[in-house]
């Protein structure tokens, strides 16, 4: 079974309500997956790289504007790394480290972040480089919860739920393909050291300068 619920639906009530939903998600999913190609899972993101991503969203889709309550929300949700309970996969595409979320000032504290915790007992961090080999067609970012087990896939315009289990297996083949060629342990740390290096020399800009 394949459910889709609009964004502004979803949303409707603003960024804090879904957040208790994804939450539950997590805390029932004692062993999850995520492929994130070009962004910082958010189970991983700073508060200030939560931010700007929850800010972008309620700007773009129009929907009611509680972004402070929905980063504490998201902050919430990342207690699951720590309570020695959950396990979760997770890769990044390279990109990951490079899209611009919030300039400088905020990327360098989020791959911070990143090397922190990528030796956590509760995360297994891959960084798939941009130019690795992988016997997989580029794809879409995508969760994998279990309880029930079900793919997540976050649209544009909606968020996707996937149950069946047909469907399901394709999903769990792509993401074994991609870690295959994604890197762990210290080559992982070594792609976040060269990204914190860039965002290190990159120039904050200020508003004026934005102007």
């Amino acid at each position: 079974m394949t459910s889709s619920v609009p964004w502004k639906e979803r949303l409707s009530a603003g960024t804090e309500a879904v957040q208790d939903d994804v939450i539950r998600w997590y805390q029932e999913t004692r062993e999850g997956k995520a492929y994130v190609p070009t962004m910082v899972w958010g189970t991983l993101q700073t508060e200030a790289y939560a931010t700007v991503i929850l800010r972008q969203v309620v700007d773009f889709l129009g929907v009611p504007d509680d972004v402070p309550a929905g980063v504490a929300k998201r902050m919430q949700r990342q207690k699951v790394l720590y309570d020695r309970e959950h396990h979760y996969d997770v890769i990044l595409g390279e990109q990951a480290l490079y899209t611009n979320v919030g300039g400088p000032e905020v990327m360098r504290p989020q791959v911070d972040r990143l090397l922190r915790d990528i030796d956590l007992p509760s995360l297994t961090l891959g960084i798939l480089p941009a130019a690795a080999p992988v016997d997989m067609f580029p794809v879409h970012a995508f969760n994998l919860y279990g309880h029930p087990d079900r793919a997540h896939v976050e649209l544009v315009s909606s968020a996707v739920d996937i149950t069946e289990q047909s469907e399901l297996d394709p999903y769990r083949k792509a993401f074994d393909r991609l870690r295959s060629g994604a890197a762990y342990g210290d080559t992982a740390k070594e792609l976040l050291q060269k990204a914190r290096s860039f965002w290190t020399r990159a120039p904050i800009r200020s508003n004026a300068d934005a102007r």
